[in-house]
């Protein structure tokens, strides 16, 4: 399709036009635009700070990806991602500070990067593990499933175990140097940026070709209706399976991320609240969604920050407010799904796409 825009009456011819990742110029031109401002425009306005926030908006919605592919697109809750991140974090950290490297690829700078692969299959892997049970059960049932994941790789397997590897007690401290792409050393918030930035873009077009694929069309399937996909011919469990997969492989991503992040990691930076402060993202992005796991990552995290920066000024006179910053963010995560759950229940994605059909029907109402 030529064109530049899609007049009404005009409809793709095949498949491939009907998939393409740009339709028409206007929409390549956009997308062109959102590279420039990603790569150029935010990190030449944005201080060392703000660096900082748009990195952890990176981080959560790399894991928060994997919870719209189970929750969103299979219909499979969970409420234990944050131990496949953990799973992701721990074996990436590990691979780099007790792995006998080769020297040559260490000097290389290759060691993280394959690294952060080993460290997704591994959580892939293990979140397929804590995936068996959905083939007998679903929806409360297959929550507290979930959940076991948490509580037995987090606070038993890693605090008890994994952590006291090396001697090191709780914490895993990465020396300064030790994050290298090969010769570019992750050791700023602007690299930390550059490097969100690549994995968040792999990471949602690995996202979009599944579910243009044949497993992706059966996660639908199982997530509208299981027991007609089932009918249809379509695999249920093997689909399950590899949907738990693919997010813990997501997962995994984000925790070998989040240690560039990081002078040291510990138990105590994957805590239970992380899987449910996941769902809720994807609750207020929207669910069955790509746009959703962005703009709810975006929104949470920005609201998150502009509310404690609020709280800053009044911590001279009101000292408690501060230490009670936690508690207070938990309310507003609270207050937050409820007003979207009454007020916008499908999510900022479903906004956004009205804001776009408005324009490109502009001038008809239709």
């Amino acid at each position: 399709m030529s064109t530049t825009w899609l007049p009404c009456g005009d409809y793709h011819q095949n498949y491939q036009q009907d998939h393409a990742w740009f339709q028409t110029k206007f929409i390549k031109g956009k997308m062109i635009l959102l590279f420039f401002i990603l790569f150029v425009g935010l990190p030449f306005v944005s201080d060392s700070y703000m660096l900082s926030v748009w990195n952890i908006v990176g981080f959560t919605i790399l894991g928060a990806l994997g919870v719209q592919l189970l929750i969103g697109f299979c219909g499979q809750l969970t409420l234990g991602h944050a131990a496949f991140i953990a799973v992701g974090a721990y074996t990436s950290a590990l691979l780099i500070l007790e792995f006998p490297w080769p020297q040559f690829l260490i000097d290389w700078g290759i060691a993280y990067p394959i690294s952060i692969i080993i460290a997704a299959i591994v959580a892939g892997v293990w979140s397929v593990f804590f995936g068996l049970p959905s083939a007998r059960v679903k929806g409360f049932y297959l929550i507290l499933t979930t959940m076991a994941a948490q509580f037995i790789t987090v606070d038993f397997i890693i605090t008890g175990y994994v952590s006291q590897i090396g001697g090191r007690g709780q914490a895993f401290s990465l020396p300064p140097g030790t994050i290298k792409y090969g010769p570019w050393v992750i050791d700023s918030e602007i690299k930390i940026y550059y490097m969100m930035i690549i994995l968040v873009i792999l990471c949602t077009i690995i996202m979009a070709n599944l579910l243009r694929s044949r497993a992706g069309r059966a996660w639908i399937a199982i997530r509208d209706n299981d027991i007609s996909a089932e009918v249809m011919g379509i695999n249920v469990f093997k689909y399950k399976l590899l949907a738990f997969f693919v997010a813990g492989f997501l997962g995994g991503i984000a925790g070998a991320f989040w240690i560039s992040n990081l002078a040291a990691i510990s138990p105590e930076h994957f805590p239970w609240f992380l899987s449910l402060w996941l769902v809720g993202v994807i609750l207020i992005g929207g669910v069955g969604s790509i746009h959703g796991a962005i703009f709810g990552s975006i929104f949470m995290v920005v609201i998150m920050e502009a509310l404690q920066l609020a709280i800053m000024p009044l911590a001279d006179t009101f000292p408690k407010l501060l230490m009670d910053f936690l508690f207070i963010k938990e309310a507003a995560f609270g207050l937050a799904i409820c007003a979207f759950m009454i007020f916008e229940p499908n999510g900022l994605a479903y906004r956004w796409w009205q804001i776009k059909n408005y324009f490109n029907l502009w001038p008809f109402s239709y």
